[in-house]
């Protein structure tokens, strides 16, 4: 923002040079000679609409004060709905709802994301009500899953009770390539994992590791296999991070025990999970867990 204005500004200053050296030294009451930037309803619309477009929600509310026109340009406000709530049901029949308009929407989406924060129950069921967000649960993980605002321990508060949402969601990560420690962080920092065990994260591990073995059929892992090693990454990452243990897990043991405990599984795999373990961190720390 502050390059495109600053552009602006050399420009016209550029252009009272111009007017000045026409008019002559003597002239001193040119309106070119204040420290004032163009007016942008002066500009060309795509150049209006494009100096607005850097503009974050709140200073494009302030800006609908003076250009009411441009700030409330429905495109930029699809772009900023867009860019925090990534599918919303209504994006595929805006035009059907009455009165709706992107600055509308994002002004709903904007309150049910501190609602959902806080209860999400509460949240999910005001989008519905308002036909914002289809009663599907498709529809509602794919919410869950591009929303950039909603913190992973209340999507796990919702999870854990709305179980057919949770198996959409599932359906919707692509592990695809990736290396298991990574990917389990990956749906971690997601959905924040429970503090202790039970039988969500029983569930959350089933659900991954069944997802995992999906995306990467050509490792040759079973569903089995995954959740012994997503269980043994999580006790590593707890040994090797936790204050209170003493005596840190070797990487001999935890090959030795990993092998033990998972067949089929390789000595310099399992040497190669536990130095990612210990070079990046924790595979369960995630925001607001």
């Amino acid at each position: 923002m502050g390059q495109v204005l600053q552009r602006l500004y050399s420009l016209e200053q550029q252009e009272c040079h111009g007017l000045a050296q026409l008019k002559g030294k003597g002239s001193k009451t040119s309106s070119c000679q204040q420290d004032c930037f163009p007016d942008l309803c002066e500009l060309p619309p795509e150049l209006g609409l494009t100096v607005l477009s850097y503009l974050n929600p709140t200073d494009l509310c302030l800006a609908a004060c003076v250009w009411e026109h441009l700030a409330n340009d429905q495109h930029l406000w699809y772009g900023l709905c867009r860019n925090s709530w990534g599918s919303v049901s209504i994006y595929s029949h805006m035009s059907s709802v009455p009165d709706m308009t992107y600055k509308r929407l994002f002004l709903i989406l904007d309150e049910a994301s501190l609602t959902f924060n806080t209860n999400p129950f509460v949240a999910i069921d005001g989008l519905i009500e308002r036909h914002v967000l289809d009663e599907n649960a498709m529809e509602i993980a794919r919410f869950l899953h591009t929303s950039k605002r909603l913190w992973p321990c209340k999507k796990r508060e919702y999870l854990e009770v709305r179980q057919d949402v949770f198996q959409q969601l599932v359906r919707l990560q692509n592990f695809e390539n990736q290396f298991l420690p990574n990917a389990l962080r990956q749906f971690f920092h997601e959905i924040s994992a429970p503090r202790t065990r039970g039988e969500y994260l029983s569930a959350m591990i089933e659900g991954f590791s069944e997802r995992f073995c999906s995306c990467n059929p050509s490792l040759g892992l079973n569903k089995d296999t995954v959740c012994v090693l997503c269980y043994s990454l999580i006790m590593l990452s707890v040994d090797l991070t936790s204050p209170h243990v003493k005596n840190k897990m070797s990487k001999r043991e935890f090959i030795k025990n990993t092998c033990r405990a998972a067949q089929g599984v390789s000595g310099d795999f399992a040497g190669h999970l536990y130095d990612n373990i210990y070079l990046i961190g924790h595979v369960a720390s995630s925001p607001h867990s």
